[in-house]
């Protein structure tokens, strides 16, 4: 089958490293199905994780849609034939190939009335702002009970904004977006955003401006260390914050506690990469997922697509994620 992927790592500014081969087709044992990969998006975590030094060739690709070719003999969720999206695990090969081995407790059926491109643009970012909502800051699934809360979503327009933006709203809150650039502005209002915060200007004041001090619920897609201290100053007394980057410097956390906030990281990869005991939460959100999909409630996400599995593909989807400008999603049609 055909393979993209690299040995060593790289920085695309300086070199490319990335190259197809021609490997086996793994075989589907245990609770692992082969899907024959239809088309495959790219997230930031794809270029993080060019960092493969030790000579193994490695293939990256997460996101991912495609039709089961084979099950193990263990699965019991799936056959042959079915249309299935996911986003995998970090810790094996990606979806960067023609076939790829899935657990299939980290998988579902592809929304009927959502093509492979609409639906590969959905499954990692959308499981990222579930366990986020739903479980690091806690809101409930009722949305009577979420009347009047109000949650920020730094970073409104990418790929975890757009979606979290949805589901969100979807759970009756108002949502309050950051962006910049009128593209960014216009598409976080199409997504769903109640307000959108110029990022540019000093968030607080931006807030106020709306004739609202504080919000219930932050979640940061972005840098943590750049918007540390005005999540501080936003939250209210008992307020949650959840983010999805590191921290690349020491910050005082002691800011939080004098309004008792809580704070969490945000990782989808955990509960695949320790294979946590509830690692099935992947399949059960994706099935919600699908569900809303089917329904209208929450849209696709992608915003453009690239045609062919090749290394020029690969390569001209991680330059555009590293521009830090992409909006949405970016989708590969193999």
């Amino acid at each position: 089958m055909k393979a993209i992927g690299f040995s060593n790592s790289f920085d695309l500014r300086v070199s490319n490293e990335f190259e197809e081969r021609d490997i086996p087709v793994p075989e589907a044992k245990g609770r692992n199905i082969l899907v024959n990969v239809k088309a495959a998006s790219i997230n930031p975590i794809d270029t993080k994780s060019r960092n493969t030094s030790d000579g193994e060739f490695k293939i990256l690709g997460y996101d991912a849609v495609g039709v089961v070719e084979a099950v193990g003999e263990e699965v019991e969720l799936f056959h042959v034939g079915d249309e299935v999206y996911y986003s995998g695990t970090n810790t094996k090969q990606g979806s960067n190939a023609e076939y790829q081995l899935v657990d299939e407790r980290l998988v579902s059926i592809k929304p009927e009335h959502l093509s492979y491109v609409e639906s590969a643009a959905l499954p990692l970012t959308a499981l990222t702002s579930f366990e986020a909502l739903l479980e690091g800051l806690n809101i409930s699934s009722n949305p009577e009970d979420n009347k009047d809360k109000k949650l920020l979503i730094i970073n409104g327009a990418g790929g975890v904004g757009s979606v979290a933006t949805q589901i969100a709203k979807h759970l009756g809150l108002t949502v309050i977006t950051t962006a910049s650039r009128k593209e960014t502005r216009r598409w976080s209002e199409k997504m769903g955003a109640d307000i959108v915060l110029n990022h540019k200007h000093h968030l607080p004041d931006e807030l106020r401006a709306h004739k609202i001090n504080q919000v219930d619920y932050i979640f940061n897609t972005h840098s943590s260390d750049a918007y540390f201290n005005v999540m501080a100053e936003m939250i209210k007394p008992r307020g949650k914050i959840v983010a999805l980057v590191n921290f690349m410097d020491k910050v005082d956390l002691n800011l939080l506690k004098d309004k008792s906030v809580t704070f969490s990281f945000e990782f989808m990869f955990t509960r695949p990469k320790y294979e946590t005991d509830d690692m099935i939460a992947h399949h059960e959100y994706l099935r919600k997922l699908t569900y809303l999909l089917d329904r209208g409630t929450i849209k696709t996400t992608v915003n453009k697509t690239l045609k062919g599995l090749s290394v020029e593909t690969i390569t001209e989807a991680h330059r555009l994620i590293e521009e830090g400008k992409s909006i949405g999603k970016i989708v590969i049609e193999y």
